[in-house]
């Protein structure tokens, strides 16, 4: 009977294998200093200034009690909208859509709108007083937020600029907060209900959207300093 022998040997079998090539690691996406603006702009614009906006034109036809009612439904509209698109909903929505909850069950149920337009300064002094318990945690409220507006990781969270830039920026807001509430307390005990309605709606929405304009100058100011800002691609 023939002996059978092994089939010889390729020369593949000899060749070292070829290296697998080295991955190389994956630089973080870093977004414009424009696509931050659009994306506070447009949670600002759906969260206080279209509600706001509502709410004044609905009074001046419809009186304040629909007024309460449409601003409300705009909110859990927004918030129903993007759940059902799968868009993310951003804190500040939820925050309003919670604080308009609140309010309209309360003035609901006292039959007082008194009360619905004096819940803001309690509110307002409340959330204030969140923001600023929240500077000795090390989160504060700030940056429990940021992640609405820019990609934010553990690593980023944990350098030293970005955490001074959400202990100051919370600092801001608190001030703010207390600032507003002051204000609308005196208001409404110094003006008539159309002019309180009228002067309230302008001036926070004033005072909001400096405070979102200086919020993102202090933080476009931080992040150049850490190389945070995508760049716009060279033209060819």
């Amino acid at each position: 009977m023939p002996l059978r022998t092994a089939p010889p040997a390729t020369l593949s079998a000899f060749q070292p294998a070829t290296p697998a090539p080295a991955i190389e690691p994956v630089a973080p996406h870093r977004p414009r200093l424009a696509t931050v603006v659009r994306r506070v702009g447009l949670s600002l614009l759906i969260a206080c200034v279209i509600p706001a906006a509502l709410f004044y034109g609905v009074f001046a036809v419809a009186g304040v009690w629909t007024a309460i009612v449409v601003a409300l439904a705009w909110s859990y509209g927004a918030i129903g909208w993007r759940a059902l698109t799968g868009r993310r909903t951003s804190g500040l929505l939820l925050l309003t859509a919670l604080l308009l909850t609140v309010r309209t069950g309360i003035a609901m149920l006292t039959d007082s709108t008194w009360l619905y337009f004096l819940q803001p300064v309690i509110t307002d002094g409340v959330v204030s007083t969140l923001f600023l318990l929240s500077l000795v945690s090390a989160r504060p409220m700030v940056a429990r937020l940021a992640g609405d507006f820019y990609p934010m990781d553990h690593e980023l969270a944990l350098r030293p600029r970005i955490q001074r830039l959400f202990r100051n920026l919370t600092v801001l807001w608190a001030l703010l907060g207390l600032a507003k509430a002051t204000m609308t307390l005196w208001l409404l005990q110094s003006t008539s209900m159309s002019t309180f309605i009228l002067v309230k709606s302008i001036s926070a929405l004033t005072i909001n959207m400096v405070a979102a304009a200086a919020t993102i100058a202090l933080a476009a100011y931080v992040a150049r300093q850490e190389g945070l800002l995508g760049h716009a691609p060279a033209a060819l």
